[in-house]
């Protein structure tokens, strides 16, 4: 769109390694390939710790994304992948339902970057693949990057319970002990 201008934030900065995980499918690798260059050098910019990890479809992606999440090994990930519209009702599910996969693990609180493009077309796929044209893949790493400053920033804190000398009792299995004397 010709005269609007794009703002982009600037990348957080974190006191502690990031270590993302980014979900590809390969179906268009040309594309995907473009993709990985632009969203790595993004989490180069800020040190991150990257795994790459390929499956079959758009479709995958979120389900790769929710098993990967539980190992707890990960901070955030970023999701890459081309759906180009065809003749068929196949397009419109492909798209939904990963935006949706992808959607319900970001309200669960997992910092996930999208970058799966829906296209109508394989040009329109490269000038957005490219890392050095819109870069969609680094678009997503950065989403990524904020998502997870953002979800150190909100952890929740644990804070220790000042001890009750009265919780000392060895012999108490349950509740607290009433008066100054034991059983």
């Amino acid at each position: 769109m010709a005269g609007i201008s794009h703002y982009q934030l600037p990348l957080p900065e974190f006191d502690a390694p990031v270590r993302a995980l980014i979900v590809v499918s390969p179906y268009y690798r040309e594309i995907a390939d473009a993709m990985i260059s632009g969203a790595r050098a993004v989490l180069d910019q800020v040190g991150a710790v990257t795994d790459l990890v390929e499956v079959p479809g758009a479709l995958e992606i979120p389900t790769a994304i929710g098993m990967a999440a539980r190992s707890g090994r990960f901070d955030g990930f970023v999701a890459l992948g081309c759906v180009i519209r065809g003749e068929t009702t196949h397009y419109e599910t492909v798209c939904n339902d990963s935006s949706r996969g992808l959607t319900l693990l970001g309200l669960e609180g997992l910092a996930i970057g999208n970058g799966i493009l829906t296209v109508e077309n394989e040009d329109q796929a490269i000038v957005r693949a490219d890392p050095d044209g819109q870069n969609k893949g680094g678009g997503a790493a950065a989403a990524a990057l904020h998502l997870i400053a953002l979800s150190r920033k909100y952890a929740p804190t644990r804070q220790q319970p000042t001890p009750d000398p009265r919780d000392n009792d060895p012999i108490r299995l349950a509740g607290r002990l009433e008066g100054t004397t034991g059983a």
